[in-house]
């Protein structure tokens, strides 16, 4: 029991559950008006698609597994992965505590057009149009595809790396297409990512960067 505990006794930073969850429940529940509308011209270039809600649930996979398998298998990569996720997620709330925000663009939806629609339509009614900006989906899915590409035991999987793009790509469109976001809160993310990797991945593993520098060598 104590080897075990001792293994896993990463498992502490899972924690931040606690500080999350009902920060952003209060979030959910408290900015419901004279909140600032996110909203960029290229939101309406961008058409409603019901079958994105796809990509848009499988974020939760997505993310859980990630986490899932950095806990089990690179104590390291996992520390790297939480403190990018758990820092960004951090900072989305305190974004949305000081500068509330939110959407008014959702379409009205059928929920008899297909079991795609029906989903989406209890999307809606379970998940606020509030607390939009940086885009946690986006941001998330970011991290979790970064995690992946710098990670050393995945370096050569060229499968997993693919994989993971493609999702990656597809639930941050899914945001937009869903009309969950703006894509304003997705460039946000984007920006948030792009420094947060600095700080977090810097000076850290790079896949192949031994055997080049070793090639430089000799």
């Amino acid at each position: 029991m104590k080897s075990t505990l001792k293994k896993y006794s990463h498992v502490w930073l899972l924690g931040y559950a606690f500080i999350y969850l009902p920060w952003f429940l209060y979030l959910e529940k408290t900015v419901t008006s004279n909140y600032h509308i996110m909203y960029i011209a290229l939101d309406d270039l961008i058409p409603f698609n019901e079958y994105f809600i796809i990509p848009y649930l499988l974020w939760f996979l997505y993310v859980a597994g990630a986490v899932a398998y950095f806990f089990f298998t690179d104590v390291k990569g996992y520390y790297k992965l939480c403190t990018m996720l758990f820092t960004g997620m951090t900072i989305s709330l305190l974004v949305c505590t000081v500068f509330t925000n939110g959407t008014d663009f959702r379409p009205l939806i059928d929920p008899t057009k297909n079991v795609f629609a029906k989903i989406v339509s209890y999307l809606y009614s379970a998940d606020t149009c509030t607390n939009v900006f940086p885009s946690i989906h986006v941001y998330n899915s970011i991290c979790v595809h970064l995690a992946v590409l710098r990670s050393e035991r995945l370096s050569k999987n060229h499968i997993v790396k693919i994989s993971s793009l493609v999702l990656m790509v597809s639930i941050c469109l899914a945001t937009v297409f869903l009309k969950q976001h703006s894509a304003f809160d997705g460039f946000g993310s984007i920006a948030m990512a792009y420094i947060m990797y600095y700080f977090v991945y810097a000076g850290s593993y790079e896949p192949n960067r031994k055997k080049v520098s070793e090639k430089a060598i000799g």
